[in-house]
């Protein structure tokens, strides 16, 4: 898939080696390869890096549906890990789940390269007050 300049990686995720497969529609799917720079001590991969790696891809799938430009952040966050992973490449699909006012939710699934689920996400993401007005079309008091 070709990306859009809004929908693509920045440099942190560039650093990881993240490719963004898909984002559409409120939906994501991305893959990492699984290397030594993103290996913790016991050669499994880094927590922080799998973490990474789901709230890429709920960000892309909420910038799926924004228009380009709109900053947001993450502003809370969930996740359980489920199995180890020491090689070969993760995936992860995401999907928007809600979206209330300047708030949006979102899920992602990591799977390792046997389809087996390693880890669960979830995330709150808000839009920066000033783009949310202007979404809008008028200030509000959010």
């Amino acid at each position: 898939m070709e990306t859009t300049e809004w929908i693509q990686c920045a440099p942190f995720e560039r650093l990881l080696q993240m490719e963004i497969m898909e984002a559409r529609d409120g939906g994501a799917s991305l893959r990492m390869p699984v290397t030594p720079d993103v290996t913790q001590g016991g050669g499994l991969l880094h927590g922080g890096a799998l973490m990474g790696l789901a709230d890429t891809a709920v960000a892309m799938a909420i910038k799926s549906l924004l228009e380009p430009g709109t900053r947001f952040a993450t502003t809370e966050a969930h996740s359980e890990f489920l199995a180890p992973v020491r090689e070969g490449d993760v995936f992860v699909r995401a999907q928007v789940t809600g979206h209330e006012d300047r708030h949006l939710r979102g899920e992602a699934l990591v799977y390792d390269a046997a389809n087996r689920e390693v880890m669960r996400f979830s995330a709150r993401f808000t839009i920066a007050r000033e783009d949310f007005e202007q979404l809008q079309g008028a200030p509000h008091d959010v």
